[in-house]
């Protein structure tokens, strides 16, 4: 693909080499067809094509001569001449404010993609088509329909340099012998389209597959991602897809080891290396003895607590089942009897009806309403010390657990509801989140017996009194936890610290029989030393 220009160029230079070839000198004028418009000024014309061309500056090169637009008063010039150089130019050199049209093609697919807003609407439109061969082909194709498509002003990008480099170069230009039959007969298409468009256009090379922002960036990856072939993403491997779990849920350690069957250290690091998990981390539960129940539905702690965040509702009540440490939160406009009562109804439908629930001294939880509903449901009702709250340490504890995912999703799920957020917090604290001692989630320890729970073997031990200072037992150890025991004593189970509970060995009033072999080295010994005597 040959410009007019460079044509010209061409033409001058074998002119000027031929000339000092037989006359040993050169032109002393050089007549060049440009085609004149009315109102124009001819030398700057003649400068404004000599400037364009870069042909022109080479064949021109040291010529001290003349340089004319006018054909010389000759017979031979005076017949109209079917060749002349154009200085119009529809190809822009900067950006239009106009439509924006994007193309881009695929070897794997044939697809030809043309892409593009429309400004009425907002709206992505596309046009695709399937063509066989080469991607800078299809890409082609898809130049020309757009040409064909938008006689209107307009910016064309393509991340296909090879496309881009056709383009600045079609206008009037002149065709050599192509042996490709389908790009030759793309290429005469847009020359023609080209040589004939009375509108401006822009074309831009932008690179393909890149994440920068802005719209160009935007509409050249729509167009790329329509051109691609239609497969199956391939998964990321099992550490890959736990750190996307992480990423969207942000359960802890031993939840990642469950469901994905990583190993402790592999867990712990997804754990480290998340900053939100590290922003927003606990210390550790220290030791302690809350009464709690030995199988599900046995003893529930419930308590108040305030997350500003959630506007009007950011009352959260919470009831945490002290056996399987299952949670229900629910968020409320207040802090009422009322309120309460409502969030017990939900907790019962999620978890069941509990024996018993203890609560703080609070004026909600001893008003006669409340008392009188739990009686109605045949739940005992239990409050600790007043203005202590160890006695309420567990579901103390589960308001910083509660607080904590919602810090660690509150990213992804700022724009919703206060209940959505509650939800998928409880989805993860629920059934995500677990302890290395045993890697079923609270919602099987709640709704499933586990026989990892019980002791098989009851061993024996000694437990120390807190209020007279002295050791008692032995006593049937029933359960163990971090921190807490429970104990079988004569007036029935007790909760006591395991710093409190050593193990019982029996006193033996016979000595230990000897072996036989000490008896003989013994009797060796007294032999030796009768004899020395």
């Amino acid at each position: 693909m040959t410009r007019p220009q460079e044509l010209v160029a061409e033409l001058i230079r074998k002119a000027r080499t031929r000339i000092r070839e037989l006359a040993g000198n050169d032109f002393e004028c050089i007549h060049i067809p440009i085609e004149i418009n009315l109102g124009q000024i001819t030398k700057a014309m003649l400068e404004h094509l000599i400037n364009e061309s870069e042909a022109l500056q080479f064949a021109l090169d040291s010529y001290t001569g003349q340089i004319s637009i006018h054909p010389p008063a000759h017979k031979l010039f005076r017949e109209k001449i079917q060749f002349k150089l154009s200085l119009k130019n529809v190809q822009s050199r900067t950006p239009l404010k106009a439509l924006t049209i994007f193309t881009d093609a695929s070897r794997d697919s044939c697809k030809s993609v043309i892409k593009w807003k429309d400004p009425q609407t907002q709206q992505w439109e596309k046009d695709i088509v399937e063509v066989e061969g080469l991607p800078q082909v299809a890409e082609l194709a898809a130049v020309v329909r757009a040409f064909k498509r938008f006689p209107e002003p307009f910016n064309l990008v393509t991340d296909s340099a090879y496309v881009a480099g056709v383009i600045s170069r079609a206008e009037q230009a002149v065709l050599s012998e192509v042996s490709n039959a389908a790009l030759f007969n793309l290429l005469s298409k847009l020359v023609n389209l080209i040589s004939h468009r009375e509108q401006q256009f822009y074309v831009m090379h932008i690179r393909s597959h890149t994440d920068l922002p802005g719209f160009i960036a935007e509409g050249n990856r729509r167009a790329d991602a329509l051109a691609a072939p239609v497969e199956m993403a391939p998964l990321p491997n099992v550490f890959g897809q736990a750190k996307i779990s992480h990423q969207l849920f942000h359960q802890n350690a031993p939840g990642l080891v469950r469901q994905f069957h990583l190993t402790q250290e592999q867990a712990q690091a997804i754990v480290s290396m998340c900053p939100s998990c590290q922003q927003h981390a606990l210390p550790a539960l220290s030791a302690g003895a809350n009464p709690r129940g030995l199988n599900s539905c046995e003893v529930w702690q419930t308590d108040v607590t305030h997350i500003m965040c959630f506007g009007r509702q950011r009352y959260v009540h919470v009831s945490v089942d002290t056996f399987s440490e299952v949670v229900y939160a629910s968020a409320h406009s207040g802090e009422k009897s009322s309120d309460a009562m409502k969030h017990l109804i939900q907790a019962f439908s999620f978890l069941g009806i509990p024996k018993s629930i203890k609560t703080d001294n609070g004026p909600t939880c001893t008003s006669k309403e409340f008392r009188s509903f739990l009686q109605q449901w045949g739940v005992e009702h239990k409050t600790g010390i007043p203005y202590s709250p160890t006695g309420q340490a567990i579901v103390e504890r589960t308001h910083q657990n509660l607080k904590r995912v919602l810090n660690q999703q509150h990213q992804s799920l700022k724009a919703e509801t206060p209940q959505i957020q509650l939800s998928k917090a409880l989805f993860t604290l629920n059934f995500l989140n677990c302890k290395f001692e045993s890697l079923n989630p609270p919602i099987v320890h709640h709704f499933r017996e586990n026989c990892q729970l019980q002791l098989k073997a009851k061993p024996p031990v000694m437990v120390k009194d807190p209020a007279t200072r002295e050791t008692e037992g032995p006593h049937d150890l029933i359960t163990c936890g971090r921190g807490y025991a429970c104990v079988s004593t004569p007036s029935g189970p007790k909760w006591v610290p395991t710093k409190w509970v050593k193990p019982f060995i029996p006193k033996t009033t016979k000595p230990p029989a000897e072996t036989p072999q000490v008896a003989s080295a013994a009797w060796r010994r007294r032999k030796h030393r009768t004899f020395s005597f």
